[in-house]
């Protein structure tokens, strides 16, 4: 990893964010994929500390929460008591600015009320005033958002799909499920929108631009902080370098947090150039301590 250039970490780094597995990355850069990996993990974890520094101070009027599935090493049906408790089902949880389209916070954990209060804290420290909010029916938001937002406006939308027909064909079995019905609450306030459409869009673009969130592949992570880590450097490369086709600027940009379109050298040099993540400043990156997590 120490003699990579600074074209082979490039090549790397443009090979992850789009979507490519280790091994691909490595058939087309020559690259060992041990070294290949070593490095993505050490810029994703420098990536979750710049998101750390830069996303701080900001105001928007509205965001949109919501939660995207993964899994780490087999899935949950699959996970025995033996297991190393990192496995089976690790959800990142994803505050999304809606007029930047900029992901301002976010979380890798269990779909539980700790992490939710880990995620919705975040938030918190992010953001000034009192954003409208937009959220799905998960009910350890609302307490949450209760307690840290009390000023704010809080919509919830909750959406009921088909019952899956086990007997489907094949080509049918993993389509997504209709939506049949979709309700809309006023939690808190007045929301003057309700809606979680663009956190969602995002998720695609997540799921296309990080193999590791691929269905039906073996491109899942097989530990925990390398998911978290991939997770880091995705979110710094689409705040920072990607410019949005609506917006024609980064989201960065859009937010006022940067004054032009970062190039793949610059988040490199940005990343690697911050100090490890210190325990009581880690956002992205979630570790398993003392084999609890």
């Amino acid at each position: 990893m120490n003699i990579l250039s600074r074209d082979q970490q490039i090549q790397v780094i443009a090979c992850l964010t789009e979507g490519m597995t280790i091994r691909a990355t490595e058939r087309i850069t020559g690259i060992h994929r041990d070294t290949i990996m070593r490095f993505g993990a050490k810029v994703g974890r420098g990536c979750a500390e710049l998101h750390d520094r830069m996303f701080v101070g900001i105001r928007t009027g509205r965001v949109e929460l919501d939660e995207l599935w993964a899994y780490v090493g087999k899935k949950q049906k699959h996970v025995d008591r033996p297991d190393h408790p990192e496995f089976g089902d690790q959800w990142t949880f994803v505050a999304m600015a809606s007029s930047a389209r900029a992901i301002i916070a976010y979380y890798t954990g269990k779909r539980d009320r700790r992490s939710t209060e880990i995620f919705i804290a975040d938030v918190r420290e992010r953001v000034l005033g009192a954003p409208e909010f937009s959220m799905d029916g998960f009910q350890a938001y609302r307490h949450e958002i209760a307690n840290s937002f009390r000023q704010s406006s809080v919509g919830v939308i909750t959406k009921t799909f088909h019952v899956t027909n086990l007997n489907r064909t094949a080509a049918h079995r993993y389509s997504p499920a209709e939506v049949i019905q979709v309700e809309r609450e006023a939690f808190m306030g007045t929301p003057e929108q309700i809606s979680t459409s663009y956190v969602e869009r995002s998720h695609l673009t997540l799921r296309m631009s990080n193999k590791r969130f691929a269905r039906l592949g073996n491109g899942f992570s097989k530990k925990l902080a390398n998911h978290a880590a991939s997770i880091s450097l995705y979110v710094s490369f689409y705040n920072l370098c990607r410019v949005h086709e609506t917006l024609r600027a980064t989201p960065a940009m859009a937010l006022g947090l940067a004054d032009r379109s970062w190039s793949i050298g610059d988040l490199i040099v940005a990343a690697l150039a911050t100090q490890p993540v210190t325990p009581d400043r880690r956002r992205g990156l979630r570790v398993i301590e003392g084999g609890k997590v």
